[in-house]
C-alpha cells in the first residue's frame, strides 16, 4: 500500500530528501506522494522513512492504492532497473 500525505502537513521539508525512490514533491498546498514511486521503504528500509520523520504524524497509509508486500518489492525492483539502465543517445 503507497503512502499519503494528508492535510495535517506542515510543509517542513523533513520527508522529501528522506524518500529513496524520490516519490515525494511539493504539490499546490502541500507535500505529495507519487504512488507509483513509493514502495514505503521496501528494498530500502525497513520503516517508510517519511512516515519516520514527519514531526506531525501526517503521512498514514493510502486506501485507495492497496498493494501487497510483494507487489512493493517489485515495484521498487522495477524502479531500481530503470534507473539502472544506460542513457539513450541522442
Amino acid at each position: 500500500m503507497a503512502l499519503k500525505i494528508t492535510l495535517e502537513c506542515i510543509n517542513c521539508d523533513v520527508c522529501e530528501p528522506v524518500c529513496p525512490n524520490q516519490a515525494i514533491y511539493m504539490g499546490e498546498e502541500i507535500y505529495q506522494i507519487d504512488p507509483d514511486l513509493c514502495t514505503e521503504c521496501v528494498g530500502h528500509f525497513d520503516t517508510p522513512q517519511c512516515q519516520l520523520f514527519c514531526p506531525v504524524d501526517c503521512i498514514p497509509h493510502d486506501p485507495e492504492h492497496v498493494e501487497s508486500q510483494q507487489a512493493l518489492l517489485q515495484k521498487y525492483e522495477g524502479l531500481q532497473a530503470l534507473q539502472n539502465e544506460p542513457a539513450k543517445p541522442e
